[in-house]
């Protein structure tokens, strides 16, 4: 029998404080001269928080940190674990204390289901009874974790999605970093097939990429349109990327889910695109220098460069840095927009893209407006540029 205490803890958690938090702010989502706008906050690695007016979705939102000593292994050293860990359930609810609205949402969606991105995706779920969007292995993993199978809906890749009135979201099929001489086990498109098990005695599971937590079958990309018409906004958000296959099709058991460039091409072929507002994407010039032409954004955000395994509390670990990719986005006539903290929030309308104040939020986790780095992560953000490393993956 699976083990349901973890879950238990979890709902009677979102029992207590469902019916104390602020209502929901009625609003429409749109700017002062009436057109949409987008609210977008960075939570750390691959996090994300949407907020489309009242509509509110959370990306990945992996919080609980897994030890990197539990792991070992493949390629990358995250083939296996030596035990199993359960979520830390105190360190999501002080996430979800921090967030507008009571910590409601509407949709949890995930990229991939490697640990530092589908983790806690179950128990966001079932805190906030918000359906899980993401790939067959997260929808698996959350069966585990003792959601039922209709509170995760699986996607391939090439569906478009109606989250409001206001919002359309694209499915594109993608791949994951890394290689395949590399380190098979993390970058190679593996899916579950069947729920994991879950630890008898604390109820966790395995976090290794070989284990309970593949890439499930390279991942799920998401292009957003918000608005109608001619004043339609746009984004596209990617947690993983490797130009070394970026054309080549994605193959799965059998099934040819077609090479992540051509699906982004036919995304914004079907959402009738030329260029979009927004890129929040991971990887080197190298991936940039092919996604580039595809999406001709006219901002970018770097996602998923700060580590995995560096704790959440303390904030910002390290300054962004990668001069190479910067070059190459400064010829292309891209803005660059990097964080300097932890729950930096950024505004998307028709002016396009800017960073804005979010202090109420960062205090309440006792960050500061803007990382007082110390020298030693200024040399460490350095380090990092230099040896081409600036995804924080974990096959990097």
């Amino acid at each position: 029998m699976k083990n349901p205490n973890r879950f238990i803890v979890a709902l009677i958690a979102f029992a207590l404080i469902a019916s104390s938090g602020p209502a929901r702010a009625e609003d429409e989502g749109r700017d002062r001269e009436g057109g949409p706008s987008v609210e977008l906050t960075w939570m750390s690695i691959a996090n994300w928080y949407f907020k489309f007016g009242d509509l509110r979705i959370m990306m990945d939102g992996y919080f609980t940190r897994v030890p990197g000593n539990l792991f070992f292994g493949g390629g990358g050293g995250f083939k296996n674990t030596t035990a199993p860990f359960s979520v830390d359930l105190p360190m999501v609810l002080k996430v979800r204390y921090a967030l507008d609205a009571g910590g409601s949402l509407d949709y949890v969606l995930t990229g991939h289901s490697h640990f530092d991105h589908s983790y806690d995706t179950a128990t966001w779920s079932a805190l906030t009874n918000a359906p899980i969007i993401g790939g067959l292995s997260t929808c698996l993993q959350a069966e585990a974790e003792g959601l039922p199978r209709s509170q995760c809906l699986n996607v391939k890749g090439g569906e478009r999605l109606w989250l409001s009135d206001n919002v359309t979201m694209r499915v594109v099929r993608w791949n994951h970093s890394g290689s395949h001489a590399a380190n098979p086990e993390q970058h190679d498109p593996v899916e579950l097939k069947a729920a994991p098990i879950p630890d008898p005695v604390s109820g966790g599971l395995r976090a290794g990429v070989a284990e309970d937590f593949p890439n499930g079958g390279g991942g799920r990309m998401y292009l957003f349109t918000v608005g109608h018409g001619q004043h339609r906004l746009s984004f596209f958000v990617n947690n993983s990327a490797s130009a070394v296959d970026l054309t080549q099709d994605i193959v799965v058991e059998g099934v040819n889910y077609g090479a992540p460039l051509d699906n982004l091409r036919k995304a914004m072929s079907d959402a009738g695109l030329a260029s979009v507002d927004l890129w929040i994407g991971t990887g080197s010039v190298a991936v940039a220098q092919l996604v580039v032409p595809v999406l001709h954004p006219r901002n970018y955000i770097p996602n998923h460069w700060d580590g995995l395994f560096n704790p959440f509390l303390p904030g910002l670990p390290f300054p962004y840095k990668d001069a190479k990719l910067k070059a190459y986005l400064d010829e292309q006539g891209i803005n660059l927009l990097p964080q300097t903290q932890y729950f930096d929030k950024y505004l998307l309308d028709r002016d396009g893209v800017t960073k804005v104040p979010n202090t109420a939020q960062k205090q309440k986790l006792g960050f500061s407006d803007v990382q007082p780095f110390t020298v030693t992560s200024v040399l460490r953000s350095a380090a990092v540029s230099n040896s081409g490393d600036t995804t924080g993956e974990c096959d990097q």
